[in-house]
């Protein structure tokens, strides 16, 4: 019998109703908070070059939420610099267990959403679901721990049910060694300030490389569409 049978069975008469109100308004909250520190840390330059550990806390919110636009590791490095490793590292670690709660939730939520359920009953997605459960607690230990991308197992965690609170355990186990690890580092080495801006302009620049190709062939492609259906016309 197929494990993901609700997974890839059609939605039932229940599942089709609209979300609660609720679950929409918690979704608009998380939202509306990773925007808000976002928008805060950009726009602000004394929070930028401030040394208060809450900065480190609210800063790992929209570095670690969803497919991130900001990097985290730049500004661990910084604070690593003014504060004991295990000190940086505890306080990192709380903000990842509260943001990927975060994560949890709205992923969840979109994947709940008439339009995302069919992205979720793909003959791929089931595929990768599959590869998945077979050693979930360790891929997720290993791609918290190692360079490798940890945001696809967001999307995995949630499709295939993974309870939250294992998940979360896995992101403890596995992040809080490579946080201490980065302090370490940063204690050690003190990375110059200069050298850190430019980290954070280059691991920025990598993580949206690919949506800014794709959203200059989706100009290019309208902008030659354009004269073929004035010649039509």
């Amino acid at each position: 019998m197929d494990t993901y049978k609700n997974i890839c069975s059609p939605p039932s008469v229940k599942e089709k109703q609209p979300l609660p109100k609720i679950r929409t308004t918690i979704f608009v909250l998380e939202f509306g908070l990773i925007i808000f520190l976002l928008v805060l840390w950009l726009s602000c330059d004394s929070i930028r070059k401030s040394k208060n550990l809450w900065v480190l806390f609210f800063y790992s919110f929209p570095s670690q939420f969803l497919i991130a636009i900001v990097p985290h590791e730049p500004v661990f490095f910084y604070f690593s610099k003014f504060y004991p490793p295990i000190v940086t590292t505890l306080v990192s670690v709380s903000a990842t267990l509260i943001t990927e709660a975060l994560n949890y939730s709205v992923f969840k939520f979109v994947l709940d959403l008439r339009y995302f359920r069919k992205i979720g009953n793909s003959v791929i997605i089931n595929k990768l679901v599959d590869v998945f459960n077979k050693a979930p607690f360790s891929a997720l230990l290993v791609a918290g721990f190692t360079p490798v991308p940890f945001y696809p197992l967001r999307f995995l965690v949630v499709l295939a049910h993974y309870p939250v609170m294992k998940y979360l355990l896995a992101v403890f186990l596995s992040r809080t060694p490579r946080f201490y690890l980065f302090a370490l580092l940063g204690r050690s080495i003190k990375i110059p300030d200069y050298f850190l801006l430019i980290l954070f302009i280059f691991l920025v620049a990598i993580a949206n490389i690919p949506f800014a190709k794709k959203l200059l062939r989706k100009i290019c492609h309208r902008l030659k569409k354009r004269p073929r259906q004035r010649h039509s016309s």
